[in-house]
């Protein structure tokens, strides 16, 4: 990967022997595998047993989970707040799991949709939920720094499964709970 990042340097007009750049083909290589490390994340591990039993029957909401991606159209990054709740069927995760999900599949080359989608299909299979909400609130810097170049715009997107995609009441419930 360092020779690629050398080859990328010498190809937009750098020199990549310079003092500055001397060291960013490796510095550059280690930032990209730590952004992508969730190819080489093992998801059982990352759950690691923290399955509980439970006869809790109200929603568990975790809000305000920060999470970063990479765009995969572009290789840049897209950021923002990613809200997660679910209804338990017996069973609950541990707390930090649910953060620990977000970046598993953040840690990706992604599109918000589809990542909105990973989080909440992994988090309904490994805990049998009756219903699995998640909604992310995201800000990509391939529509801020090049292109249209529009500096507020955010994207939203929410994935329902389960009750809470039949049900307006629960539904409804969620979305004023993570405002």
């Amino acid at each position: 990967m360092q020779a690629h990042y050398q080859k990328l340097l010498e190809n937009i007009g750098e020199d990549p022997l310079r003092e500055g750049l001397r060291q960013t083909p490796e510095r550059a290589s280690k930032a990209f595998q730590y952004l992508t490390h969730g190819y080489t994340q093992n998801f059982n591990d990352l759950i690691n047993g923290a399955i509980f039993e439970s006869d809790n029957s109200e929603l568990v909401i975790v809000k305000n989970i920060e999470m970063y991606s990479l765009c995969e159209h572009h290789l840049l990054p897209f950021f923002g707040q990613c809200y997660v709740g679910y209804l338990p069927n017996g069973k609950i995760l541990g707390l930090s799991k649910i953060a620990r999900i977000v970046d598993y599949h953040a840690r990706r080359l992604q599109v918000q949709e589809r990542l909105t989608l990973d989080i909440a299909t992994s988090l309904e299979s490994v805990t049998g939920a009756r219903c699995v909400a998640v909604v992310i609130e995201a800000q990509h810097l391939c529509m801020m720094m090049r292109g249209v170049c529009k500096q507020n715009a955010s994207m939203t997107t929410s994935v329902m499964l389960g009750e809470l995609k039949r049900e307006a009441t629960a539904k409804q419930e969620f979305l004023h709970l993570v405002k």
